[in-house]
């Protein structure tokens, strides 16, 4: 399959989750199941047409492998151009192309294994790991899972059926905990954010540091910080912490010309870019900013998603050469050990640059 391969699917279902939020269902063919095959904590990107120009977007699955279903959340975001369209305009019937699943939010449950996972999630950020506490209480049957769940009020909450549905399902395994910044609860605890106050209440209370053997993060920028940080205060290693990054911060004024400045000196640099295939040379181009945009400019079908350094859609292998990386959350630990780097983040710093996207 080519690397930037997307496959029209035909919606299914809509469903109204919140006022500003939906789940979108698709129907499979038998002939796609093989290529849509995931792993929970894995997203879809999804691209259409609007207005005349091509969007993309990723959004992480909310369904959990054993379920056979292919489903996303699309929450709407005050000037996000497809949320807004998707949530105005998606029905059923319609046909959007989408990328095979990828991502590496993921995690390797083991039915032999008998443990204690955690996930904090605000608004959105619920979907991923929707799909993974589904995952690990389907095939872990001696594990557990808690869960703690940040949103500004009651009505913001997605799929708060289906998650008391699963409390049901899984009374004794399964736990979860609502926090809400805008609305009172009769218990103080869980009035207010989870930031780095509420985490220090929280740990000792609701998580003992020492029993958990995975924590699973999905949210705001600062929300993610703050619990990473404390769980490492609290003794949890690297690798005991995932995160999935949505959206990542705008660099400061003084970084971002720093990486005009470096762009510019190191334009004209030869690289070589291996696709379908084939290996291509190219002279790295200043105007296009980064690698992936240079190689596409070239007409290489170069795959991509966000282009912000949080999906990893556009990972490759570097054979040879050295580059800088703007940013890196998309990649996991075990990649960048392997020696991938994000192409939309990275530009040569040498001639001898070698990539290869199927690497």
């Amino acid at each position: 399959m080519a690397a930037d391969t997307f496959i029209p699917l035909t919606i299914k279902a809509v469903e109204r989750e919140t006022a500003e939020a939906i789940s979108v269902l698709f129907d499979l063919p038998n002939e796609h199941e093989a290529a849509f095959a995931f792993k929970a904590g894995q997203h879809l990107t999804l691209k259409v047409d609007i207005d005349g120009e091509e969007v993309r977007r990723n959004y992480s699955l909310c369904a959990a492998p054993h379920e056979g279903k292919l489903k996303v959340a699309i929450k709407q975001i005050a000037g996000g151009r497809f949320s807004t369209w998707a949530n105005q305009s998606l029905e059923p019937g319609q046909a959007i192309e989408v990328m095979p699943p990828h991502g590496s939010f993921t995690w390797a449950f083991d039915a032999a294994r008998q443990a204690n996972y955690v996930g904090f999630a605000g608004g959105s950020g619920i979907t991923p790991v929707l799909s993974l506490l589904k995952t690990a209480l389907q095939e872990e049957p001696k594990s557990n899972f808690t869960l703690l769940y940040g949103n500004r009020a009651s009505s913001d909450i997605i799929f708060l059926e289906e998650i008391a549905s699963i409390k049901d399902r899984f009374m004794g395994r399964f736990q979860v905990y609502h926090f809400l910044e805008d609305e009172l609860e009769d218990i103080e605890l869980f009035n207010g954010r989870l930031d780095s106050d509420k985490l220090a209440d929280l740990i000792g209370t609701l998580i003992t540091p020492e029993d958990v053997t995975a924590a699973f993060i999905c949210g705001p920028g600062p929300m993610m910080d703050a619990i990473e940080v404390s769980l490492k205060t609290a003794g949890l290693g690297e690798d005991q912490i995932l995160l999935e990054r949505f959206t990542t911060g705008a660099p400061s004024a003084a970084q971002a010309a720093a990486d005009r400045e470096l762009t510019q000196k190191v334009a004209g640099l030869e690289m070589q870019v291996r696709l379908e295939g084939r290996t291509r040379k190219l002279v790295f181009d200043g105007a296009q900013d980064n690698i992936l945009d240079t190689a596409r400019a070239k007409g290489l079908p170069a795959p991509y998603a966000c282009k912000a350094g949080v999906c990893a859609t556009c990972r490759a292998k570097l054979l040879s050469g050295e580059v800088k990386q703007r940013a890196t959350y998309g990649l996991s630990k075990e990649d960048a050990a392997a020696g991938y780097v994000l192409t939309c983040q990275s530009i040569p710093l040498t001639e001898d640059v070698v990539l290869d996207f199927e690497g």
